[in-house]
């Protein structure tokens, strides 16, 4: 699997030790995330996942991505996803379901419904495992398939 990184100042070809993204996830609450660089979102992906590395996309070629987005009051909000290959899967982080209706915009002014956002050491548990397990969807954490959300929880920004 070709494996890649964009994350703080990890941006490069493969993923990270998990220790090396311990402190933006188990640090002092104000100084759990990095927003130096001017962004709030990162992500770990995977082109190739499951022994297709070889395989073209749409041609059976499966692709993984977890994508997450800091907030400094709220924690953190993560996209799980694995498509190609007859997979369609995604699945959110499951926080305060009744806060679903609430947004907070992204440093991009990306529109996030707060009731995904979980708390930073519970992300950072997610993430580490996803590293460990090379993909898997975490165990660690508790998500909702984005198929199970109601329209316009992630309205266009």
């Amino acid at each position: 699997m070709r494996k890649r990184t964009y994350f703080d100042r990890f941006k490069s070809q493969g993923w990270p030790e998990p220790r090396e993204f311990e402190p933006f996830f188990l640090s002092a609450p104000e100084k759990c995330w990095s927003y130096l660089s001017g962004n709030d979102n990162w992500s770990l992906s995977g082109k190739g996942a499951d022994g297709t590395e070889n395989l073209h996309e749409g041609q059976g070629r499966i692709d993984i991505q977890l994508e997450m987005w800091g907030n400094p009051r709220l924690g953190v909000l993560i996209i799980y996803s694995k498509l190609g290959g007859g997979y369609k899967d995604v699945f959110t982080s499951k926080g305060d379901l009744s806060r679903l209706g609430e947004l907070v915009r992204g440093l991009h002014d990306t529109p996030l419904p707060v009731g995904l956002f979980i708390p930073f050491d519970q992300g950072w548990k997610a993430v580490k495992e996803f590293i460990e397990t090379d993909g898997a969807l975490p165990k660690s954490i508790e998500w909702v398939s984005n198929h199970d959300l109601p329209p316009n929880t992630f309205p266009d920004p």
